[in-house]
């Protein structure tokens, strides 16, 4: 059975409410109902194929074509499953995911991921910010699962994360693991201002040396015994993350936010 596809007609004008369409919800819905679903956007509500040619039947391996930056809400509490988006997504890809896959071939807007429970999350380009954050208002974040970003992550990356790892193949913004309760982040490239500001625990694990507060104290270097056995649950990866020589155990360690708890740690290759 071919995938269930949407290909958009044309890039909307609004935005548009996409979290109707997941696997869990159109389970045993034939095309026809699927069709009639009505989708926000902008002020108005408008039917599935108004906006998108739909074909094949699989609900459980669904495909977004043609998409844009103007989708939000992609995979919105997907429990099981796959969503493949051909083009960018919009804010809120993956909200509250609690099961199954998401794969971006190229970028996501903000807040995705936020709020994650369980699956794996993978964005080919760049992550917009607040990823795997907690909505304004809210004290956790992501909660479990596991989020790869082979591009860049804007401004405060895993805020208020609670579990769950996110690996960040390029740069991120500023505020990286902000207010992180824990969990684990992991970035190839180079982090902005303010890591880790008043994270209570959790991991940041660097490939470069930081600019690092100086509520952060250094606690010297270190051979971990637990990051090869971590860098070996990434093989399964289609990563960076995966590759032989991107594995290290020798570290130079930061306790911190100490105007915190300080029981959070950055790692830094050394």
């Amino acid at each position: 059975m071919s995938a269930l596809t949407f290909t958009l007609k044309q890039p909307p004008a609004q935005r548009v409410d996409m979290s109707p369409l997941v696997c869990q919800k159109l389970q045993g819905m034939d095309v026809d109902a699927i069709a009639a679903i009505e989708l926000q956007n902008g002020k108005n509500r408008r039917r599935v194929d108004e906006l998108f040619y739909i074909t094949g039947m699989n609900t459980q391996e669904i495909i977004i074509a043609n998409a844009t930056n103007k989708l939000d809400f992609i995979g919105k509490e997907l429990d099981g499953g796959s969503i493949s988006v051909q083009g960018d997504a919009g804010a809120y890809l993956g909200m509250q995911m609690k099961a199954g896959n998401i794969s971006v071939s190229g970028d996501a807007g903000l807040y995705a991921a936020c709020e994650m429970k369980n699956g794996l999350l993978q964005i080919d380009g760049n992550a917009g910010d607040f990823l795997g954050g907690a909505l304004p208002g809210n004290k956790q974040g992501m909660k479990g699962g596991t989020v790869l970003v082979k591009g860049n992550a804007g401004q405060r990356a895993g805020d208020h994360m609670r579990r769950g790892q996110i690996l960040i193949e390029g740069n991120a913004g500023d505020y990286c693991g902000s207010r992180m309760v824990a969990g684990t982040i992991a970035v190839m490239g180079n982090t902005g201002r303010y890591l880790g500001y008043a994270m209570r625990r959790g991991t940041l694990l660097l490939w470069n040396q930081p600019q690092l507060s100086a509520t952060f104290n250094d606690c010297g270097s270190h051979t971990l015994a637990f990051l090869p056995m971590l860098f070996a649950s990434f093989k399964c990866l289609n990563s960076r993350f995966a590759e032989s020589n991107a594995a290290f155990n020798r570290v130079q360690r930061y306790g911190g936010d100490m105007a915190e708890t300080g029981r959070g740690e950055v790692l830094v290759r050394i």
